[in-house]
């Protein structure tokens, strides 16, 4: 656990996904810093005399930190003092502005990123297959309790804990006013810059139409373009509308993997575009179920983002960092995990039966052009899917329903 090896502890990740419950629960204190009755006496001490506003019992909880950087120094300072672990947990749900006076934290702040739940979290996987099981190469069976249609509500809800709890159409809510709360006020508190509604609002519809491809800034802004006036007229600007999404953890995209490979063909550096929950895109894009139901083109776009944001979290549960592939060719795959200790494995996410053997011959090209003498063989090579049943070939490769995953 990171208290029992760290002075303190960051959880950050975006608004409505549990950080403040789960600190809680660990914490024997707490302070809450977007306390309206308490938050400009809160301000003024974190300037004036911020040690006061660090007493309390520990672990001391700091709710939504970020509303006064300095405090960051101050946590800084008391770990070193007291020279004991387990002594703040820290929550945000925005990276504050960079400011060079901030210390950055190393050996004595250990960040946690917390995303929304996981299909296996909301009990909805059967949990019969594990991450873990596939490193290790073990035979797998399981079999998924989730139909198509439990699966577009899913994604349309997302792994919200508010939303989660409820069911029929008022489960869908929370992820549209996630996306109001951005365009509206969030994007531009987060970094003190106001930006235009109406130009974020073009911005995350771009941003959605191109989820899980990998459309660089240049087709990003022909696309804001393409819809009319008050569009963003230079790249400078996107990114920095892009960067304020960023800290706030509504987009999360999936760089680029450049392994050693065998062959001279050139790799694509774009990342993959992505929100930390599909349920974003599926809110910006403004899709009902039915809809859904009924254009498998976006969903299946929609189906690659729900699969990565569990992925994501079962690997980080490993110590493992996730990446695509993809060279000027034209080979693939939607996935590369990379554990800490060396091993890796390669995902091809595919809604529908019928692509199955196409992803699977995609993943044997891909592992027969890495270099096996510097990279060594892939732990395993997995096509996850939203089918019902779990195995592995006889080729080796493992088909997973989404339905079937755990960490």
């Amino acid at each position: 656990m990171a208290l029992e090896s760290s002075g303190a502890v960051l959880i950050e990740g975006p608004k409505m996904c549990g950080k403040t419950r789960t600190a809680v629960e660990h914490a024997t204190s707490v302070l809450y810093m977007g306390d309206p009755a308490k938050i400009e006496d809160y301000l003024m001490l974190a300037v004036t005399s911020p040690s006061t506003l660090l007493e309390g019992d520990t672990p001391r909880l700091i709710d939504e930190w970020q509303v006064a950087p300095r405090l960051w120094n101050g946590v800084r300072f008391e770990v070193d003092q007291r020279g004991l672990y387990g002594q703040f947990i820290l929550t945000g749900s925005a990276v504050p502005v960079d400011d060079p006076t901030l210390h950055t934290g190393t050996g004595r702040i250990t960040r946690i990123l917390m995303r929304p739940m996981t299909l296996f979290e909301s009990l909805e996987s059967s949990g019969d297959v594990s991450m873990n099981s596939l490193f290790n190469g073990d035979e797998i069976k399981g079999k998924s309790p989730l139909t198509i249609k439990d699966i577009a509500f899913a994604l349309l809800r997302g792994g919200w804990p508010a939303s989660v709890k409820e069911k029929g159409p008022a489960a869908l809510t929370h992820a549209r006013n996630y996306v109001k709360a951005v365009m509206n006020t969030d994007v531009s508190r987060v970094d003190g810059v106001k930006k235009s509604p109406a130009r974020v609002r073009k911005l995350l519809h771009s941003l959605a139409r191109n989820t899980s491809t990998t459309a660089n800034l240049k087709t990003v802004m022909a696309d804001i373009d393409g819809e009319g006036t008050d569009g963003i007229k230079s790249d400078k600007t996107v990114t920095a509308y892009m960067n304020a999404l960023q800290r706030l953890f509504v987009t999360e995209d999936i760089p680029a993997w450049g392994p050693h490979m065998r062959s001279k063909v050139p790799l694509r550096s774009h990342n993959k575009r992505h929100f930390i929950d599909p349920s974003i895109a599926a809110a910006i894009l403004r899709i009902s179920p039915e809809g859904l139901l009924n254009d498998f083109n976006t969903f299946g776009l929609l189906f690659e983002s729900l699969c990565v944001r569990d992925i994501r979290v079962y690997a980080q549960a490993l110590d493992g960092e996730v990446y695509h592939y993809r060279d000027k060719n034209g080979l693939e795959a939607d996935v590369i995990i990379h554990l800490y200790d060396g091993r890796g494995g390669a995902i091809e996410i595919k809604m529908g039966s019928n692509e199955i053997e196409k992803a699977v011959k995609n993943l044997i090209k891909l592992r027969d052009k890495i270099d096996l003498d510097e990279m060594g063989e892939p732990s395993f090579l997995a096509v996850i899917t939203a089918g019902e049943y779990a195995y592995r070939r006889n080729d080796g490769i493992y088909i997973v329903p989404i339905g079937c995953l755990k960490d």
